[in-house]
C-alpha cells in the first residue's frame, strides 16, 4: 500500500468503494474533514493514480448477461508484436470485462460476461478468429458467490 495514505485517505477510499454517488458533502461528513478539505484529498489520490475513475456497479443479470466464462489461453508466440496485436484484438471483444497475463501452464486468463452460451461461442469464434493461440479451455460459472468486491484499504 502507498506509504503516502493514511487513515483519512483509507477512509475516503472506504466509502467511495460502498458508494460512489456519495455527494462531496456526504463523503466528508463520513470521513470528518471540511468539504475543500475532502476535495484536496481526492485531487492528490486521483493525481496519484489511486483514484482511476468512478463507476456505477450494473447488475449483469438485469441486463440479461447471465453466463460468466472464464477462459485460460496458452500461447506459443510471445514476441512483443505478437502481443500488441494480440491485446488490441482481446481488448476490442466488448464481452471480455477481464483480462490477465498469468503464470502456470497458461499465459492469459480472460472473463466473458455474455447473455447465454450462443454468444459465447459468438465471443469464442471473434477471439480465436484472426490470433493463433496454442491452447484454449473454458470453465463456466454456475454461481457468482462473491462479484464486485471492494478492494480492502
Amino acid at each position: 500500500m502507498d506509504k503516502k495514505m493514511d487513515h483519512i485517505d483509507r477512509s475516503l477510499i472506504r466509502e467511495l468503494q460502498k458508494d460512489e454517488r456519495l455527494s462531496q458533502r456526504d463523503l466528508a461528513d463520513r470521513v470528518g474533514l471540511s468539504q475543500n478539505a475532502c476535495w484536496r484529498r481526492l485531487k492528490q489520490l486521483e493525481e496519484r493514480g489511486v483514484i482511476k475513475g468512478q463507476r456505477v456497479l450494473i447488475d449483469r443479470r438485469a441486463l440479461g448477461k447471465t453466463l460468466v466464462v472464464f477462459t485460460l489461453l496458452r500461447t506459443r508466440s510471445h514476441s512483443k508484436e505478437w502481443l500488441t496485436k494480440f491485446r488490441r484484438h482481446v481488448t476490442a471483444i466488448p464481452d471480455i470485462v477481464d483480462f490477465y497475463r498469468i503464470g502456470g501452464d497458461y499465459d492469459y486468463m480472460i472473463k466473458i460476461v455474455t447473455e447465454d452460451m450462443e454468444s459465447f461461442d459468438q465471443v469464442y469464434q471473434r477471439l480465436i478468429d484472426t490470433i493463433e493461440l496454442d491452447a484454449v479451455t473454458s470453465y463456466f460459472a454456475m454461481e457468482g458467490i462473491i462479484e464486485d468486491r471492494p478492494i480492502p484499504v
